[in-house]
């Protein structure tokens, strides 16, 4: 029995039960291991357009103009880095920003200088720059890179959009070849099966994991804007 701690007054119940819980916790932890390597020996993706956003000065408290065009082949900043892209479901039918993303991305804002040591970020949303920009200073997210997707068909050929304009959230991941060819490698959904509604990209968010810890439990916590 491995002890993690050296309290007086643990019940052989206690013990026992903890030990139990460790042994699924490793269990659990391998796991995860081994569907992230099957994650990365997916065969090569296909080929995908290459969609234009549109984004502001890199500055948040410079404005919003002037603006202009990037392509998703120019997002990569150097060679064998990936991009990864984080679907923001604000505009179109989504007319308010998302909390749930809001949270996710209040996070990735606080790490997004240690991601990008390995790969190139952004965050991509189908609301008009000027409102998407108001929210990321409202937020302080002055560490992320942020696109408006325009006119393209990004967010629907991607999965985060439907022909009606809903959204939802998705996190993307694209590699580039050595010709400049951009390939899709990986997307997931909080949507992974008809019982899991909201569960299935819940690792990109430590906070639930905390909440996790706590006899409580997650319960039905949701964000709140206002915090």
């Amino acid at each position: 029995m491995l002890r993690h701690t050296r309290l007086a007054g643990e019940s052989a119940a206690y013990l026992d039960a903890r030990e139990e819980l460790r042994l699924a916790e490793v269990e659990l932890m391998r796991h995860r291991e081994k569907v992230a390597a099957q994650r990365r020996a997916l065969p090569q993706g296909p080929p995908v357009d290459d969609y234009v956003f549109v984004e502001g000065p890199a500055d948040l408290d410079a404005g919003d103009t002037p603006v202009r065009e990037v392509t998703l082949s120019e997002l990569f900043t150097a060679a064998d880095r990936p991009l990864i892209v984080y679907h923001f479901m604000y505009g179109k039918l989504q007319t308010e920003p998302c909390p749930m993303c809001t949270l996710w991305i209040d996070g990735f804002n606080g790490i997004a200088h240690h991601v990008t040591r390995n790969a190139d970020f952004a965050i991509a949303a189908a609301a008009d720059l000027p409102a998407l920009r108001h929210h990321a200073r409202n937020r302080g997210w002055h560490r992320l890179r942020l696109l408006s997707c325009g006119d393209s068909t990004f967010k629907y050929d991607l999965g985060s959009e439907d022909k009606d304009g809903e959204q939802d959230s998705t996190v993307s991941v694209f590699t580039r070849d050595g010709d400049g060819t951009v390939r899709h490698f990986y997307s997931t959904h909080p949507r992974m099966a008809d019982d899991i509604d909201e569960r299935g990209i819940d690792l990109l968010a430590p906070v639930w994991h905390l909440l996790d810890l706590t006899p409580q439990g997650r319960d039905d916590w949701y964000p709140n804007l206002g915090y």
